[in-house]
């Protein structure tokens, strides 16, 4: 039903506070990030999402290098706070990394010059969905998670360090773990304001 639907729809949050704890098993998560790839819908049937999972010290290491490559960016005098930042999401289970593959997005554009100039922005669209889906279903199972775009700064040593394709664009990072914290309170405008309806 679709108020079931939306009921996950709803729960799901951006969650800070996370421990290195998960509430199932590790070929659970995995599970969920193939379902979710394979069944996510994309323009022309491309399918041009990649995801990579990371876990354990694979996982500690993203952070780490995002750290450093912030240090060199971020004044020393301001870096308390990005620090406490990197610390919250090395702190979580594990992290998903969202990839377009920019070689098809290329074929697909050499496949349907009529629509050429459009499929970048529609990959963009296949990432939003397949990020939503994977962070309603973690939701689902227990587990709080955010979306963090570090992104194109960490791009090249993500890259050599997971020996990934040249072609693999770098979306988004999403931290996840069991909460040790609700997330807040959230706002919203009035629906009627963003919603209209003719019959």
């Amino acid at each position: 039903m679709a108020s079931e639907f939306l009921t996950l729809v709803k729960n799901r949050r951006s969650i800070y506070e996370i421990s290195k704890e998960s509430t199932i098993s590790d070929e659970k998560i995995q599970e969920i990030i193939s379902e979710a790839v394979k069944h996510t819908p994309s323009a022309f049937n491309s399918q041009s999402s990649r995801v990579v999972l990371l876990l354990g010290d694979q996982h500690n290491k993203l952070w780490d290098i995002t750290t450093e490559v912030l240090k060199g960016i971020v004044p020393a005098d301001q870096f308390a706070s990005t620090q406490q930042r990197m610390d919250g999401f090395r702190n979580a289970y594990g992290t998903v990394m969202f990839f377009e593959d920019t070689a098809v997005v290329e074929g697909m554009q050499a496949n349907f010059p009529t629509y050429q100039d459009r499929f970048p922005a529609w990959s963009q669209h296949t990432s939003g969905m397949l990020q939503f889906v994977i962070w309603t279903a973690l939701e689902n199972e227990g587990l709080g998670a955010s979306l963090q775009h570090y992104n194109p700064l960490i791009d090249n040593k993500v890259k050599m360090e997971w020996r990934l394709p040249e072609g693999w664009q770098l979306i988004a990072q999403m931290p996840f773990g069991k909460p040790t914290a609700p997330a807040g309170e959230k706002e919203f405008k009035p629906i009627e304001e963003r919603v209209k309806i003719f019959k």
